[in-house]
């Protein structure tokens, strides 16, 4: 009877897990703006209307930052293709790991945590908030600057492509984030970009 319940609980447990991930429609990878038109639209944008993202746009967005394009390939360059960084999204709702091989969103915590990504006139009204970090156990932090730069303009382009508004933004409480977002000592956040509805 025991070994029933312990059973009980544990495929509880499992399914309560599996409940918590969010599994992202295929990203649309045609279409857009031309990319020349693309890049003399791109630029900083802080004001947006709140507004939530559909989960095809999420999609498209997250692979464009972050995901496989090719064969254990990303869609951004890293340094000796050490591929050390992670994309975490931060939502009304709680903060989630951006999964690129299964390509689906993990839950890391419930939650509300907007203040620790600093300029609430910036964040609070994004539709989301992309937390680039980087995994100092595959790559150094200098090293880590490579990938940081390419998928952060990577968002701006699909951004300036699909009308929507975002910024780069280096100031935020990483102490706070960090442990919100459950990150080890070897895990440094690198960036923080917010994506918005322009008003």
């Amino acid at each position: 009877m025991k070994r029933l319940i312990a059973f009980s609980i544990l495929l509880v447990a499992f399914f309560s897990a599996q409940a918590q991930d969010t599994k992202l429609p295929p990203p649309v990878k045609t279409g857009g703006k031309p990319f020349m038109e693309t890049v003399a639209a791109r630029h900083s944008e802080r004001a947006y209307v709140k507004r939530e993202m559909p989960p095809q746009m999420l999609s498209s967005l997250l692979w464009t930052a972050n995901g496989f394009n090719r064969d254990g390939k990303r869609t951004v360059a890293t340094g000796w293709n050490k591929q050390e960084m992670s994309l975490y999204v931060v939502l009304d709702d709680g903060a989630y790991f951006y999964d690129a091989h299964a390509h689906k969103l993990k839950l890391v915590a419930k939650g509300d945590f907007k203040k620790a990504l600093g300029q609430p006139e910036v964040t609070n009204n994004a539709a989301l908030s992309i937390v680039m970090v980087a995994d100092l156990n595959k790559s150094s932090i200098d090293n880590a600057r490579i990938g940081t730069g390419g998928t952060s303009q990577s968002i701006y382009l699909f951004a300036a492509s699909e009308g929507l508004g975002t910024v780069a933004r280096g100031s935020f409480k990483g102490a706070e984030l960090g442990k919100a977002l459950k990150l080890n000592s070897k895990q440094a956040i690198t960036l923080v970009q917010p994506v918005g509805f322009l008003k």
